[in-house]
């Protein structure tokens, strides 16, 4: 029987990450208790584990919930992840993003709790100096989800450092697909990310895709992004918090395939897969877009002996697709 030491608060757990997360917590024998205040989220994705609704600045209703629970770690996706609108409105990012991490390691701190791992981003290196990127590379933001992000991490390591929190932080490039047995996939009320994107379109619930520019330093002009399904990410985040909660050391390790496919490439696989006829309307890049992102993942792999299973571009789009088949159905 599971003990409460078992228990694993998930900020951001109604989110697409965060509940593929949960689900896969609950299946090596962890209760993940969600905490989401729902801005981006649902609810319906909430089905392993308590759901408490509540924002991470209101500390008093996180430290009541912990209280309650008393987590022994606390898995942390609750962050705004917008490249385009942090650019545009910057004061809610470094708001929820950092004030809000700073309310939950001081709740953490307040509680004894000792382990988080934490959800970053390949935004902290900004424009890559080379390709694959590793960890330490330089981490030179170039918009302000990026600096949040990396304000986060920073955060992160200096509470390690004065007060002994144990942590994992994975830079994920690009989160994509859905569960292979279409239990969990994209819970966001609104879709910004490609993939599901290109699932509503051909689903025809949206009359197009937007290719945001063309004219990249790239073999088909279109941005290149190194996209690692889901389940695989999910994965690492179970061997991130075994791997800290076993006093192995801290961690801040990237999170991808460790190879490039570009837009066009996307939408290519997406028109083959659903065998629709998608629509594609061509925009100028968007501000904060770096023309290639592709994660070099050999500290993951070689430290947490994690193994992406499902790392090809048509798997990735196929999950996505029968998630989309599903939700429309209900």
């Amino acid at each position: 029987m599971t003990s409460e030491k078992n228990i694993i608060l998930v900020t951001g757990g109604a989110g697409y990450i965060g509940s593929n997360v949960c689900k896969a917590l609950a299946e090596n024998g962890y209760i993940p208790v969600t905490y989401d205040n729902l801005c981006s989220g649902n609810k319906s994705a909430v089905n392993w584990g308590p759901f408490e609704q509540g924002d991470i600045r209101d500390r008093e209703r996180l430290r009541a919930i912990i209280k309650k629970y008393k987590p022994e770690a606390v898995m942390h996706f609750a962050a705004l992840i917008q490249v385009g609108q942090s650019v545009i409105d910057p004061a809610i990012y470094y708001h929820n993003n950092v004030y809000g991490s700073l309310c939950l390691l001081e709740e953490m701190r307040e509680a004894g709790i000792k382990h988080i791992v934490c959800s970053s981003t390949a935004a902290v290196y900004g424009t890559p100096l080379s390709v694959p990127i590793p960890e330490d590379a330089p981490k030179l933001p170039i918009n302000p989800y990026g600096q949040s992000k990396l304000m986060m991490e920073n955060m992160i390591s200096d509470y390690s450092n004065a007060y002994g929190t144990q942590y994992a932080v994975l830079r994920y490039f690009n989160a994509a697909g859905a569960d292979t047995e279409t239990e969990a996939g994209s819970a966001y009320k609104t879709d910004t990310h490609i993939i599901p994107l290109l699932m509503r379109v051909a689903s025809g619930l949206l009359p197009e895709i937007k290719l945001f520019g063309e004219d990249y330093d790239t073999e088909d002009g279109t941005a290149v992004r190194d996209y690692i399904h889901i389940t695989d990410l999910a994965q690492a985040h179970i061997l991130a918090l075994e791997h800290i909660m076993a006093g192995k050391g801290n961690l801040a390790v990237n999170i991808g395939n460790s190879t490039g496919y570009s837009v066009a490439q996307v939408i290519e696989a997406a028109k083959r897969i659903t065998g629709k006829d998608i629509a594609v309307a061509k925009s100028p890049r968007r501000a904060g877009d770096p023309a290639v992102l592709i994660a070099d993942s050999a500290c993951a792999k070689n430290i947490l002996n994690w193994k992406p299973a499902y790392s090809d571009l048509d798997t990735i789009v196929e999950t996505a697709w029968k998630w989309r088949q599903k939700q429309n159905k209900a």
